[in-house]
């Protein structure tokens, strides 16, 4: 069930459960600017709140109904709730898509979770603190909105946004819900395709091992609503692992596999029995696709694949880091998709997992990457490792994810080239995101300074046609070239022959909104918009060696107007003469 509240729609898209309860919209909410909360026990419940705020939108956002800059790090939720009748005798589990960027939970009095990082989800069982009728939730949020050491992404540390950093997020960002469960539940899966042998590997995660009961898991498989296959098995212990053999399946025939030209997705069905009882089902969806290196090529299902990305920080007027709607989540793949492009490198940003199913559905590449610090320290290693597994524990299971990006443009590493620790900080990083995942492409470190890593991206904001023409025609030249006087491999790390991919490069700030700002060039009218837009475009295209673009950026952020759309998402030339230039001749 759900009401009708701001971004109203079922949150967590790869594991969908029937019975749910939105606890987005009015929340009663305090600034705690001298940090008198903790001694006034604002935890308890009881405490006067003299503000409301819209939930899932920050205070920072128009949306949220406040809309106030300035630094608060300290600031309280409270709003009330009852479980519906229908869920007696099940545990209840309250869940936060994601809370920047130390949030303590209590609920009745009673702390039932602590969570940090500000742009992974978590969740608590809350049955105990539960009481009949109405109970009182309480968020405590606490922003480092001055700490650079602290993941953020572009968040800026000082009052105004300038350069490339934007408007702070602080506090509730996404949806917060409950929902019932049975004491033993499923509690995530992880789908592994393999489609050089037609098979899917299904690992199932229970609450706990079963004990003192006969558990069984079934998984039905449908594609395009018939079913394709079924298998039960006995669940002894909280993780279980089955591979299930999907046959007749046939890229020459059927054409099954999931890719931007043809997003082939599974639905999945997991239902766990107790005691030959239904207990728990979850709805969940896997796509068949494999991305993978082979002789220094980028390969999409074993075939040479060119990526045309674009960035796309995933900011809205009026939300900030919140999608107003999910029609705007899925209006940003459309136009990207309209403009010629195959997927997106969502940059410093944790996106909405919302985002990523209609990546999913509306076939659409994404790069998953990190939000960075921007200094080192020993506390940021420990905040932004933890955090990165969250994000990658999130987001495995979606097709259209297809590389990791651990760190961007040095970010949290600044003195990488001379500092051995922090060499080794992005190997560590690295090594870490290849050891949680064995599917996909490792980024060490976007743009530059690279130490070990499975693509070699170099971001290149030239402007002249005769010069980006010039540095790669020939390996050797850009191989050789100092992208903004950095080194393209640190640390004693030779090219081992890796796939070449420009992730950054345009720019072009082109006025057409009210929005003042600036650009890493400049057209005065759309005519010779589109000529400089050919004249970064077309030389990597005609390159012999590079592999993929991403063209910074996809719309205007604040005062950056080098978008291809502005803030509002209004074409700056025509959709069709954009897609014609990113859609140019590869060699």
């Amino acid at each position: 069930m759900s009401q009708t509240v701001a971004r109203p729609e079922y949150p967590r898209p790869q594991l969908v459960r029937e019975q749910w309860l939105n606890l987005n919209g009015t929340w009663e909410f305090e600034f705690d600017d001298e940090r008198i909360g903790d001694d006034k026990q604002w935890g308890a419940g009881n405490a006067a709140f003299t503000k409301t705020i819209q939930v899932p939108f920050a205070y920072q956002s128009a949306l949220s109904g406040i809309g106030e800059t300035d630094f608060h790090d300290l600031v309280w939720y409270r709003r009330s709730f009852t479980i519906p009748a229908d869920w007696s005798g099940s545990n209840i589990v309250l869940h936060f898509g994601a809370v920047d960027y130390a949030a303590t939970v209590w609920v009745n009095g009673q702390q039932v979770a602590f969570h940090e990082g500000g742009h992974t989800p978590f969740q608590a069982d809350i049955t105990r603190a539960l009481k009949p009728g109405e109970n009182v939730l309480v968020v405590r949020a606490e922003d480092f909105s001055r700490d650079v050491t602290l993941p953020r992404g572009k968040q800026y540390w000082k009052p105004d946004s300038a350069s490339i950093f934007y408007t702070r997020t602080t506090g509730i960002w996404q949806t917060v819900w409950i929902e019932p469960v049975n004491k033993l539940h499923i509690q995530k899966l992880k789908f592994k395709p393999d489609i050089d042998r037609n098979e899917i590997q299904v690992r199932t995660f229970l609450s706990q091992a079963p004990v003192g009961c006969q558990a069984e898991v079934r998984v039905d498989v449908r594609f395009k609503d018939e079913y394709f296959a079924s298998t039960t098995f006995s669940a002894h212990h909280a993780e279980e692992a089955r591979t299930i053999s999907l046959h007749d399946f046939n890229d020459h025939g059927l054409g099954r596999w999931w890719s931007p030209h043809k997003p082939n997705l599974y639905d999945v069905t997991v239902t766990l029995l107790v005691d030959g009882q239904e207990v728990d089902t979850l709805e969940s969806y896997f796509g068949m696709r494999k991305i993978s290196i082979e002789a220094g090529k980028v390969m999409l299902n074993n075939r040479v694949y060119f990526m045309r990305l674009v960035l796309d920080q995933g900011y809205f007027p009026d939300g900030i880091l919140t999608a107003p709607t999910d029609e705007a989540l899925k209006r940003d793949i459309e136009l990207a998709k309209e403009m010629g492009f195959n997927g997106a490198r969502k940059h410093q940003k944790i996106e909405d997992p919302r985002f990523l199913y209609w990546a999913d559905k509306l076939g659409y590449l994404v790069w998953g990457e990190m939000a960075n610090a921007y200094q080192y320290s020993e506390e940021y290693v420990r905040r932004v490792t933890t955090e990165w597994q969250e994000a990658m524990e999130r987001d495995y299971n979606h097709p259209s994810l297809v590389v990791w990006v651990p760190i961007n443009e040095s970010w949290g590493v600044p003195n990488i080239l001379i500092d051995k620790r922090q060499q080794q900080h992005a190997l560590a990083m690295y090594h870490m995101t290849k050891s949680l995942d064995d599917t996909r492409p490792v980024v060490s470190n976007d743009g530059w300074e690279s130490m070990s890593t499975d693509l070699l991206t170099i971001h290149d904001y030239a402007w002249k046609r005769e010069d980006l023409e010039e540095r790669y025609a020939t390996l050797e030249a850009t191989l050789g070239k100092k992208p903004h006087r950095r080194e393209v491999l640190v640390g004693g790390t030779a090219y081992e022959g890796q796939p070449i991919l420009v992730t950054e490069f345009g720019g072009i700030a082109f006025k057409k909104s009210d929005w003042e700002g600036w650009g890493y060039s400049g057209a005065e009218n759309e005519e010779d918009f589109l000529k400089k837009l050919a004249d970064v475009v077309e030389p990597f295209l005609l390159s012999p060696h590079v592999q993929g673009i991403c063209y910074t950026q996809l719309t205007d952020v604040e005062q950056e107007i080098n978008g291809l759309l502005t803030y509002d998402r209004v074409p700056k030339a025509p959709l069709e003469k954009i897609k014609a230039i990113f859609n140019g001749p590869v060699k």
